[in-house]
């Protein structure tokens, strides 16, 4: 179908940007436990606000080629850069190491309590910023922020993956509504020149 034939509206970027937070929110708040429930959730958000930009810019999201771009944009990496062939398994990994130490925090401190010596990286943190504002830190106090700072972790992690998805996102179904418009030898070669 061509550019002109599909309805161009505004993509719905903050929207997704709010479900992939609560998404990340809530999965963050249970640590590994909500991970296989959480990592889809997020993937599909992100995915659909890919289909949406591609709507956004003339593009079909019925289409397979247009489904097939959205899933390109997904697979590349983070740069332009030829080594970073990793860019979005990064969004997997931040999602599980987030996951991994809320879990492994709370599992010690229901286990051993908080003691300094021993205690995870994520409650020694807790009780570092505590200590900062003059906050005695309990167990109890020590448990509770634990879902909360892995809530707001999981909330920032999904916000800024979905905002870089986002971008890329723009960008790519940009230049193929302009090869549409121009063919992609002068495209390509404005794109060279920047």
């Amino acid at each position: 179908m061509p550019p002109s034939a599909v309805t161009s509206r505004a993509s719905s970027d903050r929207l997704h940007k709010l479900g992939a937070a609560t998404s990340g929110a809530i999965g963050g708040a249970f640590g590994i436990a909500a991970l296989g429930i959480e990592l889809p959730v997020s993937t599909t958000l992100i995915l659909r606000s890919i289909a949406d930009i591609a709507a956004a810019e003339g593009e079909d999201p019925r289409h397979l080629d247009t489904k097939l771009a959205c899933l390109t944009v997904f697979a590349l990496g983070s740069t332009r850069d030829k080594s970073d062939d990793a860019g979005e398994s990064a969004y997997f990994a931040s999602r599980s190491a987030l996951a991994t130490a809320v879990t492994e925090a709370s599992r010690y401190l229901a286990e051993k309590g908080l003691s300094k010596g021993g205690a995870p990286a994520l409650l020694r943190l807790v009780a570092l910023i505590a200590s900062r504002f003059g906050i005695v830190v309990s167990q109890k106090t020590a448990a509770q922020m634990i879902p909360v700072i892995g809530a707001a972790g999981g909330a920032m992690i999904n916000t800024l993956f979905i905002g870089h998805y986002q971008d890329m996102a723009r960008g790519h179904f940009i230049v193929r509504r302009l090869e549409k418009i121009y063919g992609t030898e002068p495209v390509q070669i404005a794109y060279e020149k920047l």
